[in-house]
C-alpha cells in the first residue's frame, strides 16, 4: 500500500477544529484512494492502513487533549468515518467501530474507569477492536474472586489482529449480566481466527474469535462497583452511536461511488451510437441519472448530519441523558440508517448505468462500492428500522432499548 510518511503530518501542525481534521481525513483517504482497488482484491490484514491512520492523528480524535488527543466531538468523528470510508469502506468501518469501542468505557464504565481508559488510549495510540456480537451467547465470564475469567467463542470480532486492544463482552455465570472489559490484543487465551472471507468489506479482520480462559481483573469490569452494576440511561446510547457510525460510512462509500464513476464518465465512457452525443457527459440519461443519485445522496448526507448534531447534545452531559431522550434519538436515528441504507444501495447499484458494460472489468473496481454496502447493511434488517420510525409516527411509542434499537 502507498503510505504518507509520518514526516509529512508530524512536521505541520496539528488541524484546528472539525474542518481542519475533516481535511486531514480528506488527506488520509486521497491516499487509501490510490490502491484501494488492488488492496481489495488482496484482501491483506491491514496493517499499514491502521498505522496510516495513526500517523494522521485520526485515531485519537475522540481523545482528550490533555493526553494527546484531539479533543473532537462526535459529529466531526462521523464525518471523519465518512471521508475515509469514500475511498476505502472496509477502512471506515474500522476507524468508526475504533471509535465507538473507544468511547464504549464512557458508555458503560465509570468516571474512574473511562478516564484511565481514554488517558492511556490517547497516549498509546490504542486502536480499538470489539468481540462484542451480542446475537452469540457463549461467552461465559466466571467469577474468580478478584478476576474474571471469559471463556467462549464470538463468530465476530471486528478488528481483531490489527488491533491494540479488543473489548470483550460475555455473560456472567449463573445470571443474566453482561460484562464489558478492555483487555490487550495479545492477552493469553485471546485467539482471532483468519476466517472473514465475505463478498464485502473484506479489510475489516471481522473473523471470529475463541476466548480460551481470558483472564480480567474485577476492577476492569465496565461499570461495575464491588461486583454491582451501576446502570444509566447513557449506557444504552452505545446501539444508536454505532448505527449512526454504520449510516455514516454506508453514505462514504456511496460518496466514493458516485465520484469513481463520474472520474469513469468524464474519461472513459462512450456515448450511446444511436443517442446523438458525441460525449457521454451530455447524454440525457446520464445527466438524469447523476442529478437523482446526488440529490438523494446529498439529501440523506443533510438528515444525517442534522440527526448526529442532535446526538452529541447527549453525549455533552451523560448524566442528564433520560429514557425518553434516549428513544426519540433512536428513532431519528433509525430514520437515518433507512435512509442511508436506501441511498447507499441504489447508488452503487445504478452507477453501471451511467458508466457502461466496460466498466464491470475487474481492474475498475466499481463492484467494491455496492459489495461493501450490501455486506454490512445485513448487519440487522432495516424493515426493523422503518417500523420503530413508523410506530412513533402512529402511537407516539418509543423504541426500547436493546442490542439492536
Amino acid at each position: 500500500m502507498s503510505t504518507v510518511a509520518p514526516s509529512d503530518w508530524s512536521t505541520r501542525p496539528a488541524p484546528e477544529g472539525p474542518d481542519g481534521w475533516i481535511g486531514r481525513a480528506t488527506e488520509v483517504a486521497a491516499v487509501l484512494a490510490t490502491d484501494a482497488v488492488a488492496r481489495d482484491r488482496a484482501g491483506a490484514t491491514p496493517y499499514a492502513e491502521v498505522q496510516l491512520l495513526k500517523d494522521a492523528g485520526l485515531v485519537t480524535l475522540l481523545g482528550p487533549t490533555a493526553h494527546g488527543g484531539a479533543g473532537q466531538d462526535w459529529p466531526t468523528a462521523y464525518r471523519v468515518v465518512r471521508e475515509v470510508a469514500a475511498a476505502d469502506g472496509s477502512i471506515g468501518q474500522l476507524l468508526g467501530y475504533h471509535y465507538l469501542w473507544n468511547w464504549a468505557a464512557r458508555l458503560v464504565g465509570t468516571r474512574e474507569q473511562w478516564e484511565q481508559v481514554e488517558a492511556e488510549a490517547a497516549r498509546q495510540r490504542w486502536f480499538f477492536g470489539g468481540a462484542v456480537n451480542p446475537r452469540d451467547k457463549d461467552v461465559v465470564v466466571r467469577d474468580e474472586g478478584e478476576t474474571l475469567v471469559f471463556s467462549g467463542r464470538k463468530s465476530f470480532s471486528t478488528g481483531s489482529r490489527v488491533s491494540d486492544v479488543t473489548v470483550l463482552e460475555g455473560v456472567l455465570e449463573r445470571t443474566d449480566d453482561h460484562v464489558f472489559a478492555v483487555v490487550p490484543s495479545d492477552s493469553d487465551g485471546l485467539v482471532f481466527h483468519d476466517d472473514w472471507d465475505n463478498i464485502g468489506q473484506r479489510l475489516t479482520e471481522s473473523g471470529s474469535v475463541t476466548l480460551d480462559e481470558v483472564r480480567v481483573p474485577w476492577a476492569a469490569a465496565a461499570g461495575y462497583v464491588d461486583k454491582e452494576f451501576r446502570p444509566r440511561v447513557y449506557n444504552t446510547l452505545n446501539v444508536p452511536t454505532i448505527q449512526l457510525v454504520f449510516a455514516h460510512f454506508y453514505l462514504g462509500i456511496a460518496a466514493g461511488a458516485l465520484e469513481t464513476a463520474a472520474v469513469y464518465t468524464r474519461t472513459k465512457a462512450r456515448s450511446w451510437l444511436h443517442g446523438g452525443h458525441e460525449r457521454a457527459v451530455d447524454e440525457p440519461y446520464v445527466l438524469d441519472a447523476y442529478g437523482d443519485l446526488t440529490a438523494k445522496l446529498w439529501a440523506a448526507e443533510a438528515l444525517a448530519d442534522q440527526v448526529s448534531a442532535e446526538g452529541q447534545r447527549l453525549h455533552e452531559d451523560p448524566d442528564a441523558v433520560t429514557e425518553r431522550d434516549r428513544g426519540a434519538f433512536e428513532v431519528r436515528v433509525a430514520a437515518v440508517k433507512a435512509r442511508a441504507t436506501d441511498v447507499a444501495l441504489e447508488v452503487t447499484n445504478r452507477i453501471f448505468e451511467v458508466t457502461g458494460a466496460r466498466s464491470t472489468a475487474a481492474a475498475e473496481g466499481l463492484d467494491r462500492f455496492w459489495r461493501n454496502v450490501r455486506t454490512h447493511t445485513l448487519h440487522d434488517p432495516v424493515a426493523y428500522k422503518r417500523r420503530e420510525v413508523g410506530r412513533f409516527r402512529l402511537t407516539g411509542d418509543l423504541p426500547e432499548p436493546t442490542w439492536y434499537s
